[in-house]
């Protein structure tokens, strides 16, 4: 029996084919969801040093880039020697950013320790100082005064309970403690191995570029390949810019907030000040995210120097937000304040930390992306690119020939708004 095909229906049958494998297969991932995601974490485990090595090696990169020119001066004066100077610069790079961080855990881990230490053998004498301060302040208000002091109560009954019952479950939190400790050696170890796997990231930069322009040559047309190398030529410009001057801003900030705390001798002074540094590499919501807790360990040691530190902190980030952090990285994202905010909650709640920080330079370029596209669509249909132009009822677009009669129309009602005198005259005439 010979079948007769159709093509429309034949269209139609292949179509709804595709279409019912594409939905199974959407059912499928979409039940094998927590597994995917379980297998997605466990392959990045794996091979977490090499992801800690192309971190360390991209943020060092600058570093082993003026090192290799120096040396190129130093060593190629009659032979050239690309292979030695650029193995050189990054190894004398990598050992730059361990003497970095060896240095830096040198100077602040001891003494924050002991600052850690100071607070939890002091912890009844800075709750007794919050309760006379809470009297002395509400001594005319006796009603609020006892209301302050019940709540005070419950929370002092709340931290005392929880010091209390650190030694009865000293044998349950230990367990806990090995867990987590063998997780964050684990962690130290792969951030060390990253270290070796950077200086061949450094080493082999050049040839790992030129793989990934083989690849993409091989696989894509012209034009999508130029688009997909400019984009990352600018998430590259964007993210490398941004990270550096923000690195550099927060540790001028934390270096201020130290000396600052040391001249008005407040207490505990390196270990805010780290807190302060650290937290203000996060766009917008860093200078609040690092006063907090900051503040509430000043108020539990003395409510005044509290106030101090807080009027201390807004001063501070006035300053880096109006004069050294528009200085230092300019206006490098070139985002309103709403789409910073907004980058910064999408990226720490998909990826925490590293995604608040990473967050608005990367939704820059993505930005930039979009704004491109748009204008180039509107130049293709005639209309104006400029947002300005759009700040009307949306009646008539600009770039129209509605458009164009009402700016001439326009045009002339202000011209005789300025000169009144010489519309006059010309209708005298």
């Amino acid at each position: 029996m010979k079948i007769k095909w159709n093509d429309k229906y034949l269209t139609v049958s292949v179509y709804a084919v595709i279409t019912f494998v594409v939905c199974l297969l959407i059912v499928l991932v979409t039940y094998k969801i927590p597994s995917i995601v379980s297998t997605v974490k466990d392959f990045f485990s794996a091979i977490s040093a090499v992801l800690w090595g192309f971190v360390i090696a991209y943020l060092l990169d600058p570093i082993m880039v003026r090192i290799e020119k120096l040396l190129k001066l130093l060593i190629e004066k009659k032979q050239p020697h690309p292979r030695l100077c650029r193995t050189a610069a990054s190894i004398i790079s990598v050992l730059i950013g361990m003497g970095i961080i060896a240095a830096l855990i040198a100077i602040i881990v001891p003494q924050m320790f002991e600052s850690i230490q100071g607070i939890l053998n002091n912890m009844n004498l800075y709750l007794e100082n919050i309760y006379k301060w809470i009297n002395k302040v509400l001594e005319n208000s006796p009603d609020l005064a006892a209301y302050a002091n019940n709540a005070f109560d419950q929370m002092r009954m709340s931290v005392m309970g929880i010091l209390n019952n650190i030694g009865p479950n000293l044998a349950e939190w230990g367990s806990k403690i090995k867990t987590g400790a063998t997780g964050i050696i684990g962690g130290i170890g792969n951030f060390i191995i990253g270290f070796i796997v950077a200086i061949y990231f450094l080493i082999d930069k050049d040839k790992f570029i030129a793989q990934g322009r083989k690849l993409a040559t091989a696989c894509l047309p012209q034009s999508p390949r130029e688009h997909l190398f400019s984009l990352l030529a600018r998430t590259n410009k964007s993210v490398v810019g941004f990270l550096s001057g923000k690195i550099l801003d927060s540790a001028i900030i934390g270096v201020i907030c130290f000396i600052v705390m040391k001249i008005m001798r407040l207490d505990y002074a390196l270990l805010i000040s780290v807190i302060i540094g650290v937290t203000n590499i996060i766009p917008f919501f860093g200078p609040i995210i690092g006063a907090v807790p900051a503040g509430l360990l000043l108020l539990l040691s003395d409510p005044k120097q509290a106030l101090v530190f807080v009027i201390m902190v807004i001063l501070l980030q006035q300053f880096d937000g109006n004069i050294l952090g528009p200085r230092i990285l300019g206006d490098s994202t070139g985002l309103s304040p709403f789409w910073v905010m907004f980058a910064i909650f999408v990226g720490g709640g998909m990826f925490g930390f590293p995604g608040m920080v990473l967050g608005v330079p990367i939704f820059a370029v993505l930005y930039d992306v979009v704004k491109d596209v748009v204008e180039s669509v509107l130049k293709q249909k005639g209309l104006s690119p400029n947002t300005d132009d759009y700040y009307t009822d949306g009646s008539v677009l600009p770039g129209s020939e509605g458009a164009v009669k009402r700016d001439i129309v326009a045009e002339i009602v202000a011209r005789f708004r300025h000169h009144p005198e010489e519309k006059t005259e010309k209708e005298e005439e």
